[in-house]
């Protein structure tokens, strides 16, 4: 069993999944802290989990050997500088889940230079199969990229980045992403709808496609589009489909909405970084 003692800074759906995960994957519950500023929270998140609850940062990470940063990205530079002055002299691993908030401003808020890893998950975390960009700074050891990619897998696949600037195409990749095939499949089920199927059959249809192709891609070694050739039969109704997907531009419009996500998350993080 996981002992790793883990401090949670906020406990909203994000720490929640990820502690549903650890847990279930087998780590010690009283070694998961908790601090959260409404007293209920915490106290549903340790009759939950059976793990402790801290009203404050600073009782949380008094032990901890490392701290995941899971607030709002706007609450950073106040929680950071409140739990400078309660770190130890050999700090804890720190993980942030907070999207665009630097290393460099994490680092300023926390008042020195320390191993940090940030990471970007996306939201079906909540049911651990998530995506988890990943990049580490200097200060931190291959330990404890190790130990951070143990934790972060509680909640889905995690994938290493070399240079921080590209959580901002994770960002706009998976970090966005769940929403754009949410969106297809809303499209999907109303199409279905128009063609004479029931609300029901046409939502679950569309789900369940989703969820099958999805499963066929992560489980081939034939890529996606080597897969979508294997299934288009010549003349035949797929292929008429997807013909008309090119004629109305679908990768076009595919790659502007990633590339105008990424923008904003470049923008965001400008922003973020301006607190001082």
């Amino acid at each position: 069993m996981n002992r790793t003692r883990i401090a949670f800074i906020g406990g909203g759906n994000m720490a929640q999944s990820l502690i549903a995960g650890l847990i279930a994957d087998g780590h010690e519950a009283a070694a998961l802290t908790v601090s959260d500023p409404l007293d209920d929270k915490r106290q549903q998140l340790a009759a939950t989990y059976g793990i402790k609850a801290a009203a404050d940062n600073a009782a949380a990470i008094a032990e901890a050997q490392v701290v995941m940063l899971c607030v709002k990205p706007q609450s950073a530079p106040a929680v950071c500088r409140e739990l400078a002055a309660s770190l130890p002299h050999t700090p804890p691993l720190i993980i942030s889940i907070m999207a665009g908030v630097t290393e460099a401003s994490l680092c300023h808020w926390l008042g020195r230079p320390l191993a940090l890893v940030r990471a970007m998950p996306n939201t079906p975390v909540m049911v651990q199969s998530g995506a988890i960009g990943l990049h580490a700074n200097a200060e931190t050891t291959p330990t404890q990229q190790n130990l951070a990619e143990e934790i972060l897998r509680a909640g889905g696949l995690t994938r290493w980045v070399e240079r921080e600037a590209d959580l901002d195409a994770i960002t706009a990749l998976s970090g966005s992403g769940p929403a754009y095939f949410l969106l297809f499949m809303e499209a999907l089920e109303k199409a279905g709808i128009e063609q004479g199927l029931s609300a029901d059959t046409a939502r679950l249809l569309s789900i369940q496609t989703a969820l099958g192709a999805a499963r066929m891609a992560m489980e081939s070694d034939e890529s996606p589009a080597q897969l979508r050739q294997r299934v288009t039969s010549p003349g035949g109704t797929t292929e008429r489909a997807l013909n008309a997907f090119a004629d109305g531009g679908l990768e076009t419009l595919v790659s502007r909405a990633v590339n105008a996500a990424r923008q904003r998350a470049g923008e965001l993080s400008a922003l973020l970084g301006a607190e001082k």
